[in-house]
């Protein structure tokens, strides 16, 4: 019976082997190596995309900088007859004219211009940071998933081994005619339930590693998930990491920098109200060459309700943006508040199904005791065996959902995974 116990015990003796391991590695406890995830974020196609994006904002910057306008060559040609009025041809007279012009941007656009793209560069930069943060998020909950499927197969696989042995021990005892063919098929009944929750648990670990695989193919994996560390408050304590969320942000800073970018694009649509003149040269030969010049070619549109509507369309869409910078501040402000109170309640749970656990073994313990002196029957310790079995598997599932909420808040504050150290156009909240 002490045996049985003792193997029930296996999980966490090995949980602590598996912490040891994991520090002594290039990883954290529990988590792949940074490394390793580093190449994993680099290759997901959210993240490529993002760059690509941030690419063809560097272009367009310079493409604003140098303007819309280009010069212009146009000729012509043409064959004029001349005759005296009769009818009768005085000649044949080749004639040609070309001109070249260049449209001008008014004093203050071409200002406007270059804020309009350096902002565009701002944005597309903490967007491909946000989307690398997006893809840690998504790495971090699959990687969970993972570990946490493959702890709870390990404990239902435990059980399983703690329910073969039990019914062998019965098994010898109705041998021995110490106990009956009740307590056999009670046992036998155990075994075959715990089988089946062995069976369902192994089948989630398959789904949870094949989602891991397709999401980040990437990301060299181990045959086994390791063992879950214990979770503990990282260096510093959650509000340290909540103060961080607050004060950094690629979401918030890009937010800002649409905005800005707006803004800037409602004051230059306003301008561009007044249309661009064009200046240009333009030369001529008439008459076979018997008339020569050139001259200044100058040209100016007027602006319309079309332009007015352009301006107004700006101007909206600039109000829409502050509206929306606002809506991110808040979504920060959410995502920092309740990923301190989720890693602070995960921790705490997990520390009661911790305590929850040791009472049970306890129990157990006594249990088994209880029956070798004949006081407790079979059915006894096999719901006390259950109700350990599912203490083993709250303490497993608590564990995970502490590690998940700690790498959660860890990586919203730039604390694990990612940083702001090669980010470009990242900028500190105020």
């Amino acid at each position: 019976m002490r045996k049985a116990v003792a193997c029930f015990v296996a999980p966490l003796v090995l949980c602590h082997a598996g912490f040891a391991h994991a520090q002594s590695g290039e990883g954290e406890a529990g988590l792949p190596a940074k490394s390793d995830v580093v190449a994993a974020l680099d290759a997901y196609p959210g993240v490529r995309a993002a760059l690509a994006r941030t690419d063809a904002a560097r272009a367009e910057a310079r493409a604003l900088s140098r303007g819309p306008h280009e010069f212009t060559l146009s000729t012509t040609y043409a064959s004029r007859t001349v005759n005296d009025g009769t009818g009768v041809a005085n000649g044949r007279f080749n004639e040609f004219s070309a001109e070249v012009t260049r449209p001008l941007r008014l004093p203050g656009k071409a200002a406007l211009d270059r804020q309009i793209g350096q902002q565009g560069v701002a944005y597309a930069s903490n967007m491909a940071e946000d989307a690398r943060h997006q893809a840690a998020l998504l790495l971090a909950q699959d990687w969970w998933d993972w570990m946490g499927a493959a702890q709870e197969a390990r404990v239902d696989a435990q059980a399983v081994a703690n329910a073969q042995a039990l019914l062998a021990s019965v098994r010898r005892r109705v041998a021995l005619r110490d106990a009956s063919r009740l307590e056999e098929d009670q046992a036998s009944a155990a075994l075959g339930s715990a089988a089946a929750q062995a069976s369902r648990s192994a089948g989630r670990v398959a789904v949870a590693r094949a989602r891991l695989v397709a999401q980040f193919p990437a990301l060299p994996l181990p045959v086994n998930a390791p063992d879950a560390p214990m979770p503990t408050a990282p260096a510093g304590g959650f509000v340290m990491l909540h103060d961080r969320i607050l004060g950094q942000s690629h979401e918030l800073a890009a937010a800002q920098a649409f905005a800005r970018q707006a803004q800037a694009q409602a004051d230059r649509a306003r301008k561009e109200r007044t249309g661009d003149p064009t200046f240009g040269l333009r030369v001529f030969s008439d008459k076979g060459g018997m008339e020569k010049g050139g001259g200044v070619v100058l040209s100016m549109p007027f602006g319309g309700g079309f332009r007015s509507a352009q301006a107004d369309k700006a101007s909206a869409q600039a109000s829409a943006a502050q509206a929306d910078l606002q809506a991110v501040q808040l979504n920060i402000d959410e995502t920092a508040d309740t990923d301190l109170a989720g890693a602070q309640a995960a921790l705490g749970a997990w520390e009661d199904a911790r305590a929850a656990l040791d009472a049970q073994m306890a129990a157990l313990l006594k249990t088994r005791r209880g029956q070798q002196l004949g006081e407790i029957s079979l059915a006894e310790v096999l719901l006390a065996e259950r109700m350990m079995h599912d203490a083993f598997r709250a303490e497993a599932i608590a564990r995970i959902d502490a590690l998940r909420a700690i790498t959660k808040i860890r990586i919203d504050s730039h604390q694990l995974w990612i940083g702001d150290d090669d980010g470009e156009g990242a900028a500190p909240m105020k």
